[in-house]
């Protein structure tokens, strides 16, 4: 399901938040449900709408789409005469608009495109080019110190193809999840690399699997031929040929007892055999080897498994890291918790009375206070966090923000911040934005944000509110800062700010419910 939607994204000129995608969808409470997908797009600001439409509008629907289809998501692009379907099970399909109204319950997800092109293509052709371009520098290298010949070009081509092969196999059995490779290792309903591959090992220990043989010995070959062509490729024709019945057991293993194939163990198999019999079958075939003809081959084993081993544990370890991590945000982001660990502020009495700099919607669902002091270093991130959620959902989030501090003490000297943003508030508002955002997020410094934000005097009003913060705080024992309140509920510290943005729709469905009861 997450491949789909990413290419959803991709198509829709959302390539460069497929990964942030990925890690809200895959941490959400409602995993993997419709409500899951469209709540991820809302906090990544991708306009969405999931709605039921009648079968005869889907002429008017965009040119690609999620639906539902036999009761799965599949990913639906339109064309002329016949539809595409992209499904989880079956890969890509092809089918007249007649059957895909039929098995289609009218169910969609859309998503408005990104009219920023990102430069998808230039991304993609970098990546190949960072992993091949260390691989043709090395081998342009060998072709100037060495001399090549048919032979020996056939076994360098073989390991090269079979060094990308095992790459793949690492990836399926680390979970890497590959879309071209998933394609072709799904080809049948009687073909499943993963089946094949993360079937118990035959062979292997917590060091080295069965699976990592492959990229061992065409790692090696690879190495060796690149050092040591014509003598090498000897080498590795001979011990093509002695890994015969290994490969005679792997599809004896995949056709009577998994009874799946996997394309890659396949492709493997078929270059190994390729490699034996043409050594074989040439002028080359010999059972004797020097220990300099054996040396660069078993040299590379050596430097390659100890290498792989420690690298492989680093992956897992990192792996099994994200995991963890991802339960830990999905039981995080559990609505529930978040209301168990809010605490209901003990008077709310004038609070609204209370008059503080705001932004954002005054009608929106979420009505979020900050009490800061100028004074405050972990005030600048609040308030950063807590602007950036107002800018980032508008309509969602009005922003009001307050001030914890005595009026009556003349020694301090943050005081004239409190004192000068609230009179700038009130006589310039379009300047309150600026004004704030010099103190709390660029950070300019007591002296200079006094020398630039002057103002003629304080007026007495203006004293009065920042008596009437001090106190509503002091009644509510608030003798710190910063204070985050959510709809009157103190904010837990065990959540940042930013991660109200994983809530927002919760808060509004509890808005929406209260308002009708009150009704």
């Amino acid at each position: 399901m997450l491949k789909l939607v990413q290419k959803f994204l991709q198509i829709n000129r959302y390539s460069e938040i497929k990964n942030e995608f990925k890690d809200l969808f895959l941490s959400h409470p409602n995993y993997p449900s419709l409500f899951a997908i469209t709540d991820s797009l809302d906090l990544l600001s991708v306009e969405n709408a999931a709605v039921r439409v009648s079968k005869e509008q889907i002429v008017d629907l965009p040119s690609n789409f999620l639906a539902y289809f036999k009761d799965e998501l599949i990913l639906v692009e339109k064309a002329k005469n016949f539809v595409r379907i992209n499904t989880i099970k079956k890969g890509s399909l092809k089918l007249s608009y007649e059957k895909f109204l039929l098995d289609w319950n009218g169910v969609i997800v859309a998503i408005e495109p990104n009219n920023v092109i990102a430069r998808e293509n230039l991304k993609v052709e970098y990546s190949w080019l960072k992993y091949t371009l260390p691989l043709v520098l090395v081998t342009g290298l060998s072709f100037f110190y060495n001399t090549y010949d048919v032979f020996s070009l056939i076994f360098l081509t073989t390991s090269i193809l079979g060094l990308i092969v095992s790459v793949f196999i690492v990836q399926e059995k680390l979970g890497f999840k590959n879309s071209i490779i998933s394609r072709f290792c799904n080809l049948s309903s009687n073909s499943s690399c993963n089946s094949v591959i993360n079937e118990k090992e035959v062979i292997g220990n917590k060091w080295i699997s069965f699976s990592d043989l492959p990229l061992i010995f065409f790692g090696s070959s690879l190495i060796a031929i690149l050092v040591q062509p014509l003598q090498s490729a000897i080498f590795v024709g001979f011990l093509s040929l002695l890994a015969i019945p290994v490969i005679v057991s792997s599809i004896w293993i995949q056709k009577f007892e998994i009874q799946k194939w996997c394309v890659m163990c396949l492709a493997v198999s078929a270059l190994i055999f390729t490699q034996s019999a043409i050594w074989f079958a040439s002028d080359l075939f010999t059972l004797s080897f020097s220990f300099g003809e054996m040396f660069p081959f078993l040299f590379a084993v050596l430097i390659l498994i100890p290498i792989w081993s420690v690298l492989k544990t680093m992956i897992k370890n990192i792996l099994d890291s994200e995991s963890s991590l991802k339960e830990m945000k999905k039981f995080k982001r559990n609505y529930s918790l978040l209301n168990f660990l809010s605490k209901k502020v003990p008077y709310t009495d004038d609070f609204e009375d209370l008059r503080g700099l705001n932004f954002g919607n005054r009608n929106a669902a979420v009505k979020l206070s900050i009490i800061i002091s100028p004074s405050c270093e972990h005030c600048h991130k609040t308030f950063q966090e807590a602007f950036d959620l107002v800018l980032r959902f508008p309509d969602k989030i009005f922003l009001n923000v307050l001030f914890n501090i005595n009026p009556e003490n003349v020694e301090n000297p943050y005081k004239a911040v409190v004192e000068r943003l609230l009179a700038i508030n009130r006589a310039t508002p379009g300047k309150t934005v600026e004004a704030i955002s010099d103190w709390h997020i660029k950070k300019i410094g007591l002296k200079k944000w006094l020398k630039k934000w002057h103002v003629d005097s304080v007026s007495i009003m203006i004293s009065q509110e920042i008596q009437k913060q001090y106190e509503w705080c002091s009644k509510n024992n608030f003798n710190y800062t910063p204070i985050k309140i959510v709809n009157e509920r103190v904010f837990p510290n065990e959540y940042e700010l930013s991660e109200l943005k994983y809530f927002l729709n919760d808060f509004v469905e509890e808005t929406q419910v209260l308002e009708k009861k009150i009704a």
